[in-house]
């Protein structure tokens, strides 16, 4: 009697690793140092990491806090062009590096690349909205009930399902009266 095993093969998506930042409040807390921190915002590439401590630390030990060009650090570790650009482009879109212009009177009109305290900033930003929202202030539950009608219709509209007759949940319905 033959046995049949089934030997498909994985799609490309099943064994990939997501590359997505997760700010899980269990990982924050354990970070550590500068690896960890790799590791959280490179998640399963240890290419990218290897890169991003690179840059991070020939910023941090910069004597004047400025780097004129991240091309020789990334040379000297064996970093490609292409993963050095990648990884500074994210930097800087999270707001951890900046470039600095040469017409910067701050830097002495000095170019290259910095630290910046954009980042810090905005999770601090984020951390006192949090907070904000957390408060029901007076006249908030009328525009929180328009916030869930808009995101009910906002989500018929993307899956074709019909709506509650308010847009809101059934929480948040008005009890009816009973006599």
């Amino acid at each position: 009697m033959e046995s049949h095993v089934c030997t498909q093969k994985p799609t490309p998506r099943e064994n990939m690793t997501s590359t997505r930042i997760e700010l899980a409040f269990n990982k924050i807390a354990r970070l550590n140092d500068a690896s960890d921190l790799a590791e959280l915002l490179f998640p399963g590439n240890r290419n990218q990491q290897h890169a991003f401590l690179v840059i991070w630390f020939s910023l941090t030990w910069a004597g004047t806090g400025l780097v004129p060009n991240l091309n020789e650090p990334a040379q000297q570790f064996g970093i490609s062009r292409r993963t050095l650009e990648r990884i500074r482009a994210k930097l800087r879109r999270l707001g951890l590096t900046d470039h600095v212009s040469r017409f910067n009177a701050r830097h002495g009109y000095r170019e290259g690349w910095v630290l910046s305290p954009r980042f810090e900033h905005s999770l601090q930003q984020l951390a006192d909205k949090v907070v904000a929202l957390r408060s029901a202030g007076t006249g908030s539950r009328e525009k929180d009930e328009l916030l869930l009608q808009l995101a009910a219709a906002r989500r018929a509209s993307a899956t074709g399902a019909e709506t509650p007759r308010n847009g809101s949940p059934p929480c948040l319905q008005p009890r009816r009266e009973v006599a």
